[in-house]
């Protein structure tokens, strides 16, 4: 049944810690699950009380890497790079441009409320959770996402009328951009339902914030999602190995994998210079659809040759540039107490969002910022093997203290390690050294946590949770 009174504007543009999230939400719409009547609502306005005392906090994190933990914070705001290119994102970077809203798209899933089974809230979540199958033929894909923008896929049973026509208006709009780039191919395999709203919706507004706050008041969620840089250019990233080697893109430097390449030749022989295609932007041409699973991201990995020496972005050119980070981050970074370099990928999650101008002195000079916690991964990765606890804290610290862009001066005065991360929380059954002793005497204080902690499957390597990560959390406030 169509709702009457419901309306996609109907939240806030920022979220009201004085309000419960059930007090928000219309309580006429159907999407709404809290009413007056409930018996527990007023329980509800007791918990919140004493949920206003609680600190802000502001989680640097990638995609999957910081996904298991939002649960630990309930009042946090989440800073992401915007320059993932594998997965579905690749093809629409390859294809549209712009910068990449995987991360986005999976954290504005993640953050969705929660709701029965059945519900229309619990079928926009589906739907915008969706991917189109990999395992197929690429008619079988179009064929499947044809249903969807038709509007006729069973994904649309119990969204409601007005939810429906404007998800499916901006999937209709991301489909007319990817036909007025018809020469290109776009494959439509493995392709994720949200990424493509949240694509066209950004592609509409020429804004990912606007995109963003759409996408979460469709889904009556109030997360607070920022994108790290705001462009609607291509964002990517390169790193330069110790050797002297360089390696492009997230996905050569964290995951290489071998791209689903159509057998059309044309697919790699396209016009740069296209005025459909941006602004010359050339880097992304010749990589298609990459197809990578978390888990087998987590089975194995090739090591680099050489340690990562240092992060920078590139242009569509391949010229190394100095973007400014979001306005909206540095201000979070003046008013949150609590700092959290999130779990996940060091170099192509955490760093890309501290490479930037501005970002160390905001960190450093916040006079609210009271807690700067890293939570050291379980174990190491392609970017970070051999890595100690130590080498993680010298890394992102390097990172800060480096000049953007470079001065030349040579003479300018560095923040101490301390000024950048105050905490180290590590996981009982580590993979990664720790040596407590030489941290503490880098002036951060070392929290040991986990003892409830889940393995990864096969592996033993023990992983974050969110109740792994309020206990560490409730363990560093007590000593303040």
């Amino acid at each position: 049944m169509d709702s009457l009174n419901s309306s996609v504007f109907d939240l806030p543009l920022q979220p009201d810690s004085a309000r419960t999230r059930h007090e928000t939400w219309d309580r006429h719409d159907p999407m709404a699950q809290v009413t007056d009547s409930d018996p527990d609502h007023s329980q509800n306005h007791v918990s919140d009380s004493s949920s206003r005392s609680k600190p802000s906090f502001l989680v640097i994190s990638g995609g999957s890497g910081g996904n298991s933990i939002c649960a630990a914070f309930e009042n946090a705001c989440y800073v992401l790079p915007v320059s993932d290119d594998g997965g579905s994102s690749s093809e629409i970077i390859r294809v549209l441009g712009g910068p990449s809203i995987g991360d986005i798209r999976s954290r504005l899933v993640r953050l969705i409320p929660s709701a029965p089974p059945g519900s229309p809230l619990d079928a926009v979540r589906i739907l915008l959770s969706y991917r189109l199958p990999v395992n197929v033929s690429e008619n079988e894909a179009r064929a499947e996402w044809r249903g969807i923008i038709e509007g006729q896929s069973p994904l649309w049973s119990g969204i409601p009328n007005d939810r429906k026509e404007v998800i499916r208006g901006f999937l209709v709009y991301f489909e007319n951009e990817v036909l007025k780039r018809a020469h290109k191919h776009f494959s439509f395999l493995n392709g994720s339902i949200g990424n493509y709203f949240l694509a066209g919706a950004q592609g509409f507004f020429r804004s990912l914030p606007s995109a963003i706050f759409l996408f979460s008041t469709i889904t009556n969620s109030q997360a607070n999602i920022l994108p790290v840089i705001v462009t609607n250019h291509i964002t990517t990233i390169a790193v330069e190995l110790e050797n002297g080697a360089k390696l492009l893109g997230q996905c050569e430097i964290s995951h290489p994998v071998a791209p689903a390449i159509s057998s059309d030749s044309e697919l790699l022989s396209l016009d740069p210079l296209s005025p459909l295609d941006g602004l010359g932007e050339i880097i992304p041409q010749s990589r298609s659809n990459i197809m990578y699973s978390q888990q087998a991201k987590e089975g194995g990995y090739e090591p680099l040759h050489s340690r990562i020496y240092r992060l920078y972005y590139i242009n569509g050119y391949g010229h190394e540039v100095y973007p400014k980070p979001n306005p909206q981050f540095i201000k979070n970074l003046s008013t949150s107490e609590m700092l959290v370099y999130s779990c996940g990928s060091l170099w192509t999650s955490i760093i890309p969002c501290l490479a930037l101008r501005g970002v160390a002195s905001a960190i450093a000079g916040s006079r609210l910022l009271r807690v700067k916690a890293l939570l050291l991964n379980g174990s190491n990765d392609r970017e970070t093997d051999g890595y100690t606890a130590v080498d993680y804290i010298r890394a992102i610290t390097s990172v800060l203290n480096s000049q953007y862009p470079p001065n030349g001066l040579g003479n300018v005065p560095l923040y101490p390690i301390s000024a950048f991360i105050t905490h180290l929380v590590y996981l009982e059954g580590t993979k990664v050294a720790v040596d407590v002793e030489a941290i503490t005497a880098l002036g951060i204080k070392c929290i040991l946590v986990g003892k409830r902690s889940e393995c990864t499957p096969n592996s033993g390597i023990p992983r974050y949770d969110a109740a792994v990560v309020q206990e560490a959390f409730e363990e560093i406030l007590s000593g303040q």
